[in-house]
């Protein structure tokens, strides 16, 4: 992996997904629209470029990189553009996916859950469609066309302590100020996958021969309500959990049933998965800890 070209790296997995590349020796640039300043290591360049115009992204294509991650397509016309602006350029392109292009299993869910290669695909914007849909019709965009090698990772929620969707926060947060947490079925199963993790896998798949769909998430489920009762018990009091509430403290979790993944065809083919029973309650408690040194 020489040349690699990151769209949208400058947020959390993605930022440190390009903090391994560059330990890894890639010659790295990040394309962004320029209006999130982050630190990135020295020798990254940087390109200012709008995922949503065409016009803006043929810019990246006028290079050959060698990997193109795209962590910013959302739709099929941005996937169609992907495939116009860089046909012959790159080596292989890594899709960031997501374990909503499945529906509710009570299963874990393998890749063949949801088939992208006979999806029928409709031309529409990211402002057109769903966030599920969108995804949905990128996968099946890039590997109905055939323009390059594609790897579409479908992660789950991603987690850290640096999660700017806050929603492990959330959880935290209400069972330290005693507010109902509205959880339409806490037998619900989940996966989940780290940030640190999320970033190591993307880095890894771009080196070995994997096309099409992979699913990556950590080993092990937690359902919701153990979830809450880790919660309860890292922070000293009882999660209160309703089926219905007001929807400002509605469960960013609140899965109506379980929606998790089976990792394992890239466990297969040799990536060592972290263990969620591990990491999660450790996040947990680092959280509650930022939670109090902000309330005092």
């Amino acid at each position: 992996m020489k040349k690699v070209l990151v769209l949208g790296g400058t947020r959390f997995f993605g930022k440190r997904l390009v903090q391994l590349l560059v330990e890894a020796g890639a010659d790295v640039t990040v394309a962004t629209r320029g209006l999130t300043q982050v630190e990135l290591p020295a020798s990254v360049k940087r390109m200012t470029l709008d995922r949503d115009d065409v016009h803006s992204l043929a810019v990246a294509g006028e290079e050959q990189w060698d990997v193109v991650y795209d962590n910013i397509c959302y739709s099929s016309q941005n996937a169609m553009d992907a495939c116009k602006v860089f046909r012959g350029k790159v080596g292989k392109y890594v899709l960031t996916s997501t374990l909503s292009v499945y529906d509710y299993a009570e299963e874990p869910l393998q890749e063949e859950a949801f088939d992208p290669f006979t999806y029928e695909i409709n031309r529409k914007t990211r402002d057109e469609t769903t966030y599920q849909e969108g995804k949905r019709q990128a996968e099946a965009v890039f590997f109905e066309e055939k323009a390059f090698p594609v790897v579409a990772v479908r992660f789950p929620i991603v987690l850290a302590e640096d999660d700017y969707t806050r929603r492990l926060w959330f959880h935290i947060e209400h069972v330290q100020e005693e507010r109902p947490i509205g959880l339409t079925n806490p037998a619900a199963k989940m996966c989940f996958i780290h940030a640190q993790e999320a970033a190591q896998f993307l880095a890894w798949v771009a080196t070995t021969s994997i096309t099409g769909p992979v699913n990556a998430c950590s080993d092990g489920t937690v359902s919701l309500a153990e979830l809450m009762e880790m919660i309860g018990e890292t922070v000293g009091k009882p999660a209160r959990m309703e089926p219905t509430t007001d929807a400002s403290d509605a469960s960013p979790f609140g899965f109506v049933a379980s929606f998790y993944m089976d990792n394992g065809k890239a466990k297969a083919a040799g990536f060592p998965f972290w263990s969620l029973d591990e990491w999660l309650p450790v996040l947990v408690k680092n959280l509650n800890e930022e939670y109090i040194t902000e309330k005092v």
